[in-house]
């Protein structure tokens, strides 16, 4: 039966730790979808730190953009994290004139690639990062994305059937 979690918070406030566990309590062999694209070293070693958590029981799949091509009916499936996976979108989507990303065009790939994935029957537990709650940025690319998101994290939890807001390291259920 198809399912799908959300589970949002701030950088470093528990969110993957959170996601494998709960993977874990509902499979014996879950799939991990990694949507980072790896930016540089720093980044690669944040990559490397999430791998080594994991353990053998673990499929890893790495897929920055077209999550639907991969068939996962049946499994339990931790996609970390929807903030990277809407980057890939956000600069993959820019006006050529301006060089500026268009964050309509990013949303609407964003839903329907969202929507192609989870019509699979599959447990999907998504991670995403809570950026809205701090100031509005200087920076237009910066309150862009920030736009993208908080709509990405309305869409993904309006679908969801529970969503957790992770408070340093706790799990606050909130639908």
């Amino acid at each position: 039966m198809k399912k799908i979690v959300l589970i949002t918070g701030g950088q470093r406030s528990g969110k993957s730790e959170y996601a494998e566990r709960m993977a874990l309590t509902l499979s014996d062999h879950p799939v991990y979808l990694a949507t980072a694209h790896v930016w540089d070293e720093e980044f690669r070693q944040r990559v490397l730190r999430h791998q080594e958590r994991r353990g053998p029981q673990w499929t890893n799949i790495e897929e920055e953009c077209l999550l639907s091509r991969h068939q996962l009916t049946g499994r339990v499936v931790l996609i970390d994290c929807l903030t990277l996976w809407c980057t890939n979108f956000f600069f993959d989507n820019t006006k050529s004139e301006h060089d500026q990303p268009t964050v309509e065009e990013a949303l609407e790939a964003v839903k329907q690639e969202f929507d192609r994935f989870t019509s699979q029957d599959a447990t999907f537990i998504f991670v995403t990062n809570e950026i809205g709650l701090g100031g509005v940025s200087a920076d237009a690319i910066q309150r862009r994305f920030t736009d993208l998101m908080g709509w990405t994290n309305q869409y993904v939890a309006s679908h969801a059937d529970e969503v957790f807001l992770m408070v340093s390291g706790i799990p606050v259920k909130i639908k």
